[in-house]
């Protein structure tokens, strides 16, 4: 995956729902809001420790679960797998419209590319 940050952010969409409500909302101050363990740690009156043991236990426990379920991995090869689906129906647009002009494989590329498009929605 691209980095440690987005990878925490995905796992937080997928499996932020069985945080603690303070795990929630610092993971969102940490990671989506930019602030710095310090400045949470100040707006909340603990220790900047206190801050990063609740931030490394959310941490874990979705890690554990993307582990357990492997969830976000699915995704992400479904995602890519959709990309080329698209990319297929595209280019069989292109030769049909080049080479054939057959309104049955316009149609089925259609067909295709919106299924693919459904899908990642």
């Amino acid at each position: 995956m691209k980095n440690q940050t987005y990878r925490m952010t995905m796992l937080f969409d997928f499996y932020g729902e069985v945080l603690t409500e303070r795990q929630k909302e610092f993971f969102d101050l940490y990671y989506n809001e930019d602030l710095s363990l310090a400045e949470i740690a100040e707006n909340y009156g603990i220790s900047r420790q206190g801050v990063r043991d609740v931030i490394v236990r959310a941490e874990a426990i979705m890690t554990e679960l993307e582990d357990k379920t492997g969830l976000l991995k699915r995704f992400m090869q479904m995602k890519d797998k959709l990309s080329a689906i698209e990319e297929a129906a595209a280019q069989i647009r292109t030769i049909n419209y080049r080479q054939y002009e057959n309104a049955d494989l316009q149609r089925l590329a259609d067909t295709i590319a919106a299924n693919a498009a459904a899908l990642k929605e």
